[in-house]
């Protein structure tokens, strides 16, 4: 009769397999939500550079790219216009780090629910 092999195998029910699959999505889309505020700050910036060119420029109507073709805009509208994108993406990148926080405080809570059950035996860290 064996007493014990050393090594604590413990039993995955349904709903630790579901909270291990939820932290995966969750790691996803915390993968996802990186790239995307990379994006945006990378907008805002070009945005910026383009209201610092414009500042520099002495022509009254400027060439402004919309969709595919560039079109020769007033260089006020072309202000108006860049400050108006600016706002958009700046609210947009605070709506992607407000949802990047809550995904990192999910995945939180789930890492102390399933290391406080499975200890060494799973890993959730990324290498």
């Amino acid at each position: 009769m064996q007493q014990g092999t050393g090594a604590s195998e413990t039993e995955v029910t349904w709903e630790d397999q579901q909270n291990i699959n939820k932290f995966g999505r969750l790691n996803n889309r915390l993968h996802e939500l990186e790239d995307e505020i990379k994006v945006a700050k990378e907008t805002i910036d070009n945005l910026e550079d383009a209201s610092n060119e414009l500042i520099l420029t002495d022509e009254e109507v400027v060439r402004f790219q919309i969709g595919e073709v560039f079109a020769h805009v007033p260089k006020e509208e072309v202000e108006t216009r860049i400050e108006e994108m600016k706002e958009v993406s700046s609210k947009n990148l605070e709506k992607l780090e407000e949802e990047k926080e809550s995904v990192v405080g999910q995945m939180a809570e789930l890492k102390k629910v399933l290391y406080g059950k499975f200890k060494d035996s799973i890993n959730l860290e990324e290498d």
